[in-house]
């Protein structure tokens, strides 16, 4: 059994060719996907964890929560600090934790987990995955369910690295509508909301990333057909496209010089779609809340889009 656990292969027969997708049982990591003869997502070796949380998903919580406290109906709340280096609670509860099938087919799964009550998050989630291949891509629907007492907060995330085929990181363009994005102090944590205009990490008209270096979280995103729209694009034209609908109302794009390959580090780029920005349990900002009983599902996708 590979260190990531059970390896759910996804196959279609698209008009463009075959269509494929690795999961991996922990964290439901997108592992890998492929449009015909062009990878679309960063793979990292099956008997490795995933580089830089790679393609794993966010729950209840994406990003950061300073010091893992909050306050809670008056009352303070301490979560692990899984992010020890700089003293922060990092990426939610499920991160190394391994995903059930509940259900499958050729070219679809649905991986869920369950957020127990524990110390600093007393609430009780089912949480579902589904990933499922289209024509150009692949489609992904989040489901939550507050099955506990209690009103429930969290935000949902997910942490793809993007690729065009073989085409260098550093080659490709980025593009994110954000016309606001978020300063940070030297522990990754919001220190003030301001305007992109006028810097260097404007994306808005799509930015080469040879030269730019990213941990930045957007927002104010543009809706175009219902959907907030992200692109990496090579230098023939061909781009990977993000789709997510407006309750990802952030997106966290990271630059990273030793993401873990089989042949070693390389430079990648994470988009990473997210209902809210880091220290949200604090902030307020964004935070989603679920009655007991209550459902919760959105979605966002990836893209193959050809010149």
């Amino acid at each position: 059994m590979p260190a990531t656990g059970a390896q759910h292969v996804l196959r279609l027969d698209g008009p463009a060719g075959p269509v494929t997708a690795t999961v991996a049982e922990l964290a439901a990591s997108l592992r890998r996907v492929r449009v015909g003869d062009t990878e679309i997502v960063q793979d990292y070796p099956a008997d490795a964890l995933p580089s830089g949380a790679s393609g794993v998903v966010l729950v209840p919580w994406p990003n950061r929560v300073r010091d893992g406290r909050w306050v809670l109906d008056g009352k303070p709340q301490q979560l692990d600090l899984s992010e020890p280096s700089k003293g922060n609670a990092s990426h939610g509860l499920l991160r190394n934790t391994g995903y059930r099938v509940t259900d499958s087919s050729e070219s679809a799964v649905t991986l869920s987990a369950t957020v127990f009550p524990q110390h600093g998050y007393p609430f009780h989630l089912e949480t579902s995955v589904r990933y499922a291949l289209t024509d150009t891509g692949i489609d992904v629907v989040h489901g939550v369910h507050n099955v506990g007492e209690g009103t429930a907060p969290f935000g949902v995330g997910c942490h793809p690295y993007l690729r065009v085929g073989d085409v260098p990181m550093r080659d490709l363009t980025v593009a994110v509508s954000g016309a606001r994005m978020l300063e940070t102090d030297d522990r990754s944590l919001p220190v003030r909301e301001v305007p992109v205009a006028g810097t260097d990490r404007d994306l808005r008209a799509g930015a080469a990333l040879r030269g730019l270096d990213l941990d930045t979280a957007y927002t104010g995103l543009e809706v175009v057909d219902g959907r907030v729209r992200h692109r990496v694009t090579a230098p023939d034209g061909t781009a990977v496209e993000l789709a997510a609908d407006p309750v990802f109302g952030w997106v966290q794009v990271f630059t990273t010089d030793v993401y873990g390959t089989d042949d070693g580090l390389i430079d990648a780029v994470a988009v990473e779609p997210m209902t809210c920005p880091a220290d949200a349990f604090n902030s307020g900002t964004d935070l989603l809340h679920l009655e007991p009983g209550e459902q919760w599902v959105a979605s966002w996708s990836l893209a193959l889009v050809r010149p």
